[in-house]
């Protein structure tokens, strides 16, 4: 029989298979019903993850989306608009829920890096008035999926906030990658959602959990999307057996984040003196490594297919744009490796393009 190749999996941080200690701590959960409020393990999670906020509240739900998808419903109502960035997940890969759950209208802004400024929301917010919707909410991507991973300042954070409510509006963070921004800026995840309404973050992502997100605020507006965790079908029963490896992606896989960022450098540094790529190393602060491929004259579905049949599994966020996620399944010599054969695959392209 055929050895089974192994792949390095650079496709997304959501690929991370659950640790032993994960899956011993899952094996011997405590659990209770957690519609009822009494799976003690789910909790634990609840309280752990409101503490580490500086929230008053928190909510375990199955996914990012829903959790994204509440924290835009409990501050809006139907017929409102909310601003987000043009290329934001809220936007573009939450299948419109923003419309379709929560009845609101996106008001996007193009931006350089998937930063918003609140100059630049000021400038499409919108009153109340007879003729148009109001804005109600300003969503904010930290880190920023499509851009690479970028990082907001704190300072642009603390000052959208304090505008926004100044205005009446509220803030909701997609903050799916929280603790990759916290590690990148050497800030307290507590200091970096401070001021936000509500914040969501992934345990499944970079933190190395099988399953789950976590939406924080205040008790008001958890209590409410306890509610629409409902709704959407999000109670788990007793999903404390989900929530005790959440516990251990909180408590062990922050302090091991900034691995994942310097192999994100290392293949965005070898990437970089690759004939027909094109990729500025100095911007990749976090884990997410995006690369152009069109001076190559090949489309990225064709740069995937070359790296699958060399053992390294990455997607194309468009025709001509790649993306590499690190995580903890993926070692230094892994990423060593994938940028080989990524520089084997250009150079046989380029030379046959001389000839």
């Amino acid at each position: 029989m055929p050895k089974q190749m192994h792949y390095i999996d650079l496709r997304s941080d959501t690929v991370t298979k659950p640790s032993a200690a994960m899956r011993a701590a899952m094996a011997e959960a405590e659990v209770g019903d957690d519609v009822y409020g009494e799976d003690p393990t789910v909790n634990r999670l609840e309280q752990l993850a409101a503490e580490i906020c500086g929230k008053e509240a928190a909510l375990f739900v199955p996914t990012g989306t829903m959790g994204n998808t509440i924290g835009i419903k409990v501050h809006t109502n139907h017929g409102e608009e909310v601003i987000c960035d043009s290329r934001s997940h809220v936007l573009d890969w939450e299948l419109s829920m923003m419309a379709w759950f929560s009845g609101c209208l996106a008001r996007p802004i193009q931006t350089e890096h998937g930063l918003l400024t609140w100059k630049e929301i000021e400038g499409v917010r919108r009153r109340k008035g007879p003729h148009n919707a109001p804005t109600t909410l300003v969503t904010l991507e930290n880190t920023h999926n499509m851009f690479g991973g970028t990082v907001y300042p704190q300072d642009v954070i603390d000052e959208i906030c304090l505008e926004a409510h100044e205005c009446g509006l509220k803030v909701h963070m997609d903050g799916a990658r929280v603790f990759n921004a916290a590690t990148a800026s050497a800030t307290a995840v507590s200091r970096i959602v401070r001021d936000v309404d509500t914040v969501m973050f992934c345990l499944s992502k970079g933190l190395g959990a099988p399953v789950g997100s976590m939406l924080v605020g205040t008790a008001d507006a958890i209590e409410r999307g306890r509610l629409y965790r409902k709704r959407l079908g999000g109670g788990m029963r007793q999903a404390g057996i989900l929530a005790a490896a959440g516990i251990l992606a909180l408590e062990e896989s922050p302090k091991r984040l900034q691995e994942d960022h310097r192999n994100a450098q290392l293949l965005a540094m070898r990437l970089s003196q690759l004939s027909g790529v094109r990729i500025d190393s100095g911007t990749v602060q976090t884990n997410i490594v995006i690369f152009d491929i069109s001076g190559l004259g090949i489309t990225t579905a064709e740069f995937s297919r070359q790296l699958k049949s060399g053992g390294v599994l990455a997607n194309g966020i468009s025709s001509t744009r790649m993306r590499m996620v690190t995580h903890m399944d993926v070692l230094r010599e892994d990423c060593e490796r994938a940028a080989a054969l990524s520089s084997e695959i250009a150079t046989e392209i380029v030379t046959e393009l001389s000839h």
